[in-house]
């Protein structure tokens, strides 16, 4: 299978790496396109067997083409390639629906619009999927895709939007709690660097938990690790006093 990649931004870069680190696609059967060439010899210096060029023409035979670029250049990069069924389209592009994408492709034609978060260019992104046109068999090669960069899902176009604010602005969301937690920790006398370590492989123990335990639930796993009177109930309740879950709730909706 041919996997084409139209931008080499930060979006279709880490796909690209992506991609290029797993065992689904060749690394010589990608091709990546983007208008200028410092980013396209940077990927070329870590994949060697990557194929890149200026040409968006270069992407047109393959049979996936992913389309990474700004929203409002879709139609420019799209329309002069012709793609057509047997082709599948995958759009990167937040905000574009399926009937926009019909407008400039073989309406008919396999379509998938994704949305990865930039943890997918270390294989760890939660990436959502959606599709159109899409037979069985074309849906799973899809999920398969994603599933080696990271945890795919597939959901109705309609959920994409809330799921985005969960996922890809989730991150820098997780972020943001690891940031203040670092800043709580340096105010303690800890180094800045052991701090983001510390906090880090915290997050990622408390996702394992979550993830590797389908049974489970955030609460019940806070459950057992606060003690009565210990100092975890303590701080709970402060978060609470505080209004980190309203606050939270707030930055997801507000990103909607």
């Amino acid at each position: 299978m041919k996997v084409a990649i139209i931008g080499a931004g930060n979006m279709g870069g880490a796909i690209a790496r992506g991609l290029a680190q797993g065992h689904y696609v060749r690394v010589q059967d990608i091709t990546v396109t983007n208008p200028s060439m410092p980013k396209l010899e940077k990927l070329k210096v870590e994949f060697p067997a990557i194929q890149v060029s200026t040409d968006n023409h270069e992407a047109a035979d393959a049979d996936v083409v992913i389309v990474a670029v700004k929203p409002w250049k879709v139609e420019e990069v799209l329309k002069p390639l012709r793609l057509r069924q047997p082709q599948v389209l995958v759009s990167v592009a937040a905000g574009m629906t399926f009937e926009d994408l019909a407008h400039f492709v073989d309406p008919e034609m396999p379509m998938f619009r994704i949305i990865p978060n930039t943890a997918i260019s270390l294989r760890a992104s939660m990436t959502l999927i959606a599709c159109r046109n899409a037979s069985e068999q074309q849906t799973l090669t899809m999920l398969d895709l994603f599933n080696e960069m990271g945890l795919a899902m597939l959901i109705e176009e309609k959920q994409l939007a809330a799921a985005t604010s969960l996922t890809s602005c989730g991150i820098a969301y997780v972020l943001k709690y690891v940031q203040a937690a670092m800043q709580a920790g340096v105010e303690a006398g800890i180094r800045p660097k052991d701090a983001m370590k510390m906090v880090a492989q915290t997050v990622e123990g408390a996702a394992r938990l979550l993830l590797e335990n389908e049974d489970t639930h955030p609460a019940l796993e806070i459950e057992k690790v606060t003690t009565p009177g210990g100092i975890t109930i303590k701080g709970v309740n402060s978060l609470e006093h505080d209004g980190f879950t309203s606050a939270v709730i707030k930055a997801i909706k507000a990103s909607i």
